[in-house]
C-alpha cells in the first residue's frame, strides 16, 4: 500500500537552505509521475521558513494537496511551524526507518528533511519510504488522538 494514488498531489515547501534537497525531492517525483505543487521559496535567496510552512500547512488543511514534504537547513524551525496548525503532524526524519515509523505509528502527513544535513540519496530513500508507508492504527491511532490540536 501507499498513501500515493493517482489523484495525490504533494505539497512542497523550503527555504533558501532547504532549497537544494527540495529540488531533490522534485525529481524523485518527476521521476515517478508524481504531482506536487511547491509552496516555495524558488531559489537561495535568504528568507523566512515560516512564511512557507504556513502556506503548505494551509493548503494541506484545505484539501489542496496531501502529504506534504518540508526542508529547511536542521528541519528544526520549519517542522516547529508546521506544527502549529489544526491538522498537521510533521515528522523530522533524516532516515528511511524514522520515515517509516512516523508514518505507521504517527500517521505523520508532512515529512520533514534537515537538509544540510541529509546526502540526496538518504533524501531520497526517506521521501520513498514516507510515501510507501501506511498508517497501522490500532494503538496508534488510539495515541495519535491524544495529541492535542489546539
Amino acid at each position: 500500500m501507499s498513501i500515493v494514488n493517482e489523484n495525490t498531489v504533494i505539497g512542497l515547501a523550503s527555504d533558501h537552505a532547504g532549497y537544494d534537497i527540495k529540488q531533490v525531492v522534485k525529481a524523485y517525483l518527476d521521476e515517478r509521475g508524481i504531482a506536487y505543487k511547491d509552496f516555495g521559496t524558488y531559489d537561495h535567496a535568504s528568507c523566512d521558513y515560516p512564511d512557507f510552512a504556513h502556506a503548505l500547512a494551509a493548503a494541506i488543511e484545505a484539501g489542496e494537496c496531501y502529504p506534504g514534504i518540508a526542508v529547511c537547513s536542521t528541519g528544526n524551525g520549519i517542522n516547529m511551524a508546521l506544527n502549529h496548525h489544526h491538522d498537521i503532524r510533521s515528522a523530522l526524519c533524516w532516515a528511511p526507518e524514522l520515515a517509516m515509523f512516523a508514518r505507521a505509528h504517527n500517521n505523520a502527513n508532512v515529512l520533514v528533511l534537515p537538509g544540510n544535513y541529509v546526502s540526496p540519496h538518504i533524501a531520497r530513500g526517506t521521501v520513498e519510504t514516507f510515501l510507501a508507508t501506511d498508517f497501522e492504527g490500532g494503538r496508534h491511532e488510539r495515541r495519535v488522538n491524544k495529541i492535542p490540536v489546539d
